[in-house]
């Protein structure tokens, strides 16, 4: 066997693979199981994150990271409101996110890859439509991070523009590509945002932070079908316009 270091085209083409790697096997992974994340390990995904760009290098993003007690106390308080709010609707007023996520109205092609990823994770669950109970506990499994030993909580400073949260999503990406470079899984969640009120005073976040999303983050466990489930993308032709 040869010790010399292998040519740079080689080592090249052996990043490229990891990283595409990384990339393509990223997915929102809805089961964990209960192995606990290093610490280190965190801090050294949150580093490398890090590098991510950001418009005059404003790094707006602060990072959260709940384990133990203080997870699980959140978790109990999100699902109760969540319960709450099926009993009585009207509570949904108080519990009103801070930036507009989705869209105030739904159009082509929108609303249709909207609605295949939903069935077709329900699908995959057994929930028929009109199960209301199997959607809920389902939607709630969001409030468990879904049983992921660490959960981020992402905020941002009000005062930031718009353009903050194009930053925010690199330095999330990164959180998550790296995330897979460790053999660990994640899931963003912006399900979180509507119970801001009660997970900002729980963080400790100053009054001038707002909730950008959650991710769940750990070992997914790969007997539960849901980890399965692979979302379709649309092809580079259907995206991309060439211009010479």
């Amino acid at each position: 066997m040869s010790l010399n270091p292998p040519p740079a085209a080689a080592m090249a083409a052996i990043d490229a693979a990891s990283v595409d790697a990384a990339i393509t096997s990223r997915l929102s992974a809805r089961a964990f199981l209960p192995q606990p994340v290093p610490r280190a390990t965190l801090e050294h995904l949150l580093e490398v994150a890090a590098r991510a760009p950001s418009g005059t290098n404003t790094q707006p993003w602060k990072v959260y990271v709940l384990q133990g007690q203080s997870r699980d106390t959140l978790v109990a308080q999100c699902c109760a409101a969540h319960d709450a709010l099926r009993a009585d609707p009207s509570l949904a007023a108080q519990y009103r996110e801070e930036y507009d996520y989705y869209p105030e109205k739904w159009v082509s092609p929108y609303i249709d890859r909207r609605r295949e990823n939903g069935w077709s994770l329900y699908g995959l669950l057994g929930i028929t439509k009109g199960d209301k109970d199997k959607m809920h506990a389902q939607h709630q499994r969001n409030f468990k991070f879904f049983d992921a030993p660490v959960g981020l909580m992402f905020t941002l400073d009000k005062v930031m523009g718009r353009g903050s949260l194009v930053d925010y999503g690199m330095f999330l990406q990164n959180i998550m590509v790296a995330a897979r470079g460790h053999g660990l899984h994640t899931c963003p969640q912006a399900a979180w945002n509507g119970f801001a009120k009660i997970i900002l005073p729980h963080i400790g976040a100053a009054e001038n932070e707002m909730l950008v999303c959650g991710m769940a983050l750990g070992y997914a466990d790969p007997a539960d079908p849901v980890n399965g489930f692979h979302t379709p993308r649309e092809t580079v032709a259907s995206f991309t316009h060439w211009l010479e």
